[in-house]
C-alpha cells in the first residue's frame, strides 16, 4: 500500500515540515545578496593575486617560498569567513529591525478580543506598507467594535421587546385568579387580553426571523414581478387601509427582477404598514412600480408626521423611537424599515428615504 493510497499520513508529514520564520527567510535573503556581490569579487581578487605572483615566479631565477602563497590563502580565506559572518549578522539585526513594527502588531493583535475591542494598534512612523497594514486593522478593529455594541444593544432591545407581552400576559392572568369573584365576563377579557399579547409577541418573533432571513442572504432566486407582490400586499392591506380612513393610490407597471419572492413580499408588506401606520387621519398612501433603465424600481410614500432630515437614519435602526408621535405601535414591531433594509442590501439593491416638508416619508427601492 502506498502513501498515496493515505492522503491523511501525507497532510501530517507536510506539517512538520515547518516553515522558517519571516525573519529568517529574510535573513537568508539579504545575505544570500550580499553575497552574490561580495564572494565572486573575493574570488576575481584571489585570480588576479594568483596571477601576478606566477609572473614574479617566472620572471625570478630563484622561486619565492611557498610560504607566502600560502599567507596569501589563508588571509583570503580569513576575511571571507569574516565576510560571511559580519553579512549573516548585519542581515539578521536589519531584519529584525524591519519586523519590529509586525512583531508589535501580532502581540497587540493577540491580545484584542471580542471583549477588549477598544484596543488600537497605533503605529506611528514612516508612511510605509506596515504602517498602512497597521492603519487598515485599526479600521477593522473599530468596524468590528462597532458591530458588536451594536449587536449587544439590539439584542438587549429585542430582549425587553420580548419580555414586555410576557410579562403583560403574566400580570393580566395574576389580576383575573386572584379575583374570587370574577365573572365569566371579566375571565373572558382576560383571556382575549392574554392572547393579543400572545399574537403581538408572535409578530416580533415573525419579524426577528424574517430579518435573520434577510441578513442572511439570498439562497434561491426566480423572477419575480413587483407589481404582482405589491398588488398582493394591497390587496391584503385593504380592510386596514379603510379602518384607518387612508386612501391608497396604486401606480403598478411591470417591474421582473431576480430575487427571493418571500423576502420581497415581506419587504413590500412592511413598507405598506409602515405607511399605514405612521399616517394620519384621511391621509393617502402612493405606489409605484415600474423599470427605470431596465431595473425594477418600487416606490412607497405616505402622509403622516413631519420628520426632521437628520433623524431619518434612526428610522432603518432596530426598536428606535422618534418621539410621541412616530413609535411602534401596540400592532407594530419597531422593525418594520430595518427588515426593508436588510432585504435590500441582500438583493443588492439601492435604497433611499427622504421626509416630506409636509409631513411623512418617501421610500425608493431600485434593484440591481
Amino acid at each position: 500500500m502506498n502513501a498515496a493510497s493515505h492522503p491523511t499520513v501525507i497532510g501530517r508529514a507536510r506539517r512538520h515540515l515547518r516553515r522558517p520564520s519571516l525573519r529568517v527567510q529574510l535573513t537568508a535573503l539579504y545575505a544570500g545578496l550580499v553575497l552574490a556581490v561580495i564572494v565572486p569579487m573575493l574570488l576575481v581578487a584571489g585570480f588576479l593575486l594568483g596571477r601576478g605572483q606566477a609572473r614574479l615566479r617566472a620572471g625570478d631565477a630563484v622561486p619565492p617560498p611557498d610560504t607566502a602563497t600560502q599567507q596569501v590563502d589563508a588571509a583570503l580565506a580569513t576575511v571571507a569567513v569574516i565576510v560571511v559572518v559580519l553579512t549573516a549578522l548585519t542581515a539578521w539585526w536589519l531584519a529584525g529591525r524591519i519586523l519590529r513594527p509586525l512583531r508589535a502588531m501580532t502581540a497587540t493583535a493577540q491580545e484584542i478580543s471580542a471583549t477588549n475591542l477598544n484596543r488600537r494598534l497605533g503605529l506611528h512612523g514612516p508612511d510605509d506598507e506596515l504602517v498602512k497594514l497597521g492603519r487598515t486593522l485599526d479600521d477593522l478593529f473599530e468596524r468590528l467594535d462597532s458591530s458588536f455594541a451594536a449587536q449587544r444593544h439590539f439584542v438587549a432591545n429585542a430582549s425587553h421587546e420580548l419580555r414586555t407581552p410576557l410579562a403583560g400576559q403574566r400580570a393580566v392572568l395574576q389580576v383575573a385568579l386572584a379575583d374570587p369573584d370574577a365573572s365569566e365576563a371579566s375571565l373572558r377579557a382576560a383571556c382575549e387580553e392574554a392572547l393579543g399579547l400572545g399574537e403581538r409577541q408572535e409578530r416580533l418573533i415573525d419579524a426577528l426571523l424574517t430579518l435573520a432571513e434577510g441578513q442572511k442572504g439570498i439562497e434561491h432566486r426566480e423572477v419575480v414581478d413587483l407589481a404582482d407582490v405589491t398588488n398582493r400586499v394591497m390587496m391584503s392591506r385593504g380592510a386596514e387601509a379603510s379602518r384607518r380612513s387612508i386612501t391608497v393610490q396604486a401606480s403598478l407597471d411591470p417591474a421582473p427582477l431576480s430575487g427571493d419572492p418571500h423576502l420581497i413580499a415581506s419587504m413590500i408588506g412592511n413598507l405598506v404598514d409602515n405607511a399605514l401606520r405612521h399616517n394620519v387621519p384621511d391621509g393617502h398612501v402612493t405606489i409605484a412600480t415600474e423599470l427605470t433603465n431596465g431595473h425594477a424600481r418600487l416606490s412607497v410614500g405616505n402622509t403622516g408626521p413631519t420628520i426632521r432630515s437628520q433623524d431619518v437614519r434612526r428610522l432603518f435602526q432596530p426598536f428606535q423611537r422618534l418621539g410621541t408621535e412616530r413609535t411602534h405601535t401596540a400592532d407594530g414591531h419597531g422593525l418594520g424599515l430595518v427588515i426593508v433594509q436588510a432585504v435590500a442590501e441582500a438583493h443588492g439593491a439601492q435604497l433611499t428615504a427622504h421626509p416630506r416638508p409636509e409631513g411623512g416619508l418617501d421610500v425608493t427601492v431600485l434593484f440591481d
